[in-house]
């Protein structure tokens, strides 16, 4: 197999709410020029443009071909999409790669959940037939899912909390997130619930961003990058989406995508968990223990920008490869109702 690895990656800041329309052009320009700009890439340089968004979250069909016009109409580009997050389209772009048609390929997300009822938006992944029509809250689902965790011993409100308040001390070193700062675990649970048992601070918040990694292989990504983050394992596996016949205090799909890329001895573990005790499940799921560090960036309860939290999720893994505070890490994604669908990368450095 050839050597891939990441070696740019760019996000916008993680806003409440931005201006302008849904198509996401005004988010992607200024992280194109961002990340071609520090490889010292123009866009003839980029072999395959890969993107995830989703048109229901921007409420308006065909959102994402508009949003090429980040890109430029000329010369023609080779692009595809998925309509996910956009950590399937990396890994779209990473087959692509694989089968040695480029060199080079350049992914990016972005959503805007700003512009709608993202509550209710979330409710178009669910069984278009039985669970659809009756608009299950998102949060009220994981607010079920928190409560059989609970209810099984698996967790507590106060490690759920504990969860909280990391997330928003680790933010702190994050320029880019939404939500940091120190806080106490009493505090948050003196907080009112939103959807027993979760409280506010266990919820994702809404957030209007986007992101961007650009992919190289071989010595095309040595030229690149000092320090290349090499991809050594990348896997992504799915559960039913029938929610009577699926554990959910647990995610066998996370733990075969993680024994699958090789998850063990990673150093740093960025996941994409949306609400705490996701955090908790996951951790036990990729066997992560207390030596390993999760979310130094905050994670996504720092700053949820749909259809590119994900991919944020690798980017962020990768700095701590390019920037060689460690050797291992792993860039976890999820798609799906209460961690359906679960994507793992892993990158190592090398000397």
């Amino acid at each position: 197999m050839r050597d891939i690895a990441v070696v740019g990656f760019a996000q916008t800041p993680c806003v409440r709410e931005t201006d302008g329309t849904t198509n996401g052009v005004e988010m992607l320009v200024p992280i194109f020029h961002e990340v071609l700009g520090g490889l010292g890439l123009t866009k003839t340089d980029i072999g395959f443009w890969c993107s995830g968004s989703s048109d229901y979250l921007a409420g308006r069909a065909f959102s994402f071909v508009s949003a090429v016009d980040a890109i430029g109409a000329f010369p023609p580009i080779t692009e595809s999409h998925v309509e996910m997050d956009a950590a399937w389209a990396l890994y779209e772009a990473w087959v692509k790669l694989l089968c040695g048609e480029i060199d080079t390929a350049l992914v990016y997300g972005f959503g805007k959940s700003s512009a709608g009822q993202l509550r209710r938006v979330m409710a178009m992944q669910l069984d278009p037939y039985l669970v659809t029509p009756l608009w299950p809250d998102s949060l009220g689902l994981a607010g079920i899912q928190a409560r059989m965790g609970i209810e099984n011993g698996l967790w507590d409100e106060r490690a759920m909390a504990a969860v909280a308040a990391r997330s928003r001390s680790a933010a702190l070193s994050n320029p880019l997130a939404q939500l940091s700062g120190e806080v106490d675990a009493d505090e948050l649970l003196a907080l009112p619930y939103v959807a027993d048992p979760l409280r506010r601070h266990d919820c994702a918040p809404i957030t209007d961003g986007a992101a961007t990694i650009v992919l190289a292989a071989g010595d095309k990504a040595r030229e690149l990058c000092d320090r290349p983050a090499w991809i050594t394992g990348f896997e992504h596996r799915t559960d039913t989406p029938s929610f009577g016949t699926r554990d959910l205090t647990t995610s066998p799909s996370a733990v075969a995508a993680g024994k699958a890329a090789g998850a063990d001895g990673v150093q740093v573990a960025e996941l994409h968990a949306p609400f705490t005790h996701q955090e908790i499940l996951l951790r036990q799921a990729f066997g992560l223990g207390d030596d390993v560090t999760v979310n130094p960036s905050g994670g996504v309860l720092a700053g949820n920008p749909m259809f590119a939290a994900g991919l944020a999720r690798i980017g962020e893994a990768a700095r701590r490869i390019h920037d060689g505070s460690a050797a291992k890490v792993l860039g976890h994604a999820t798609s799906g109702p209460l961690l359906q669908q679960n994507l793992v990368c892993v990158m190592e450095g090398r000397e």
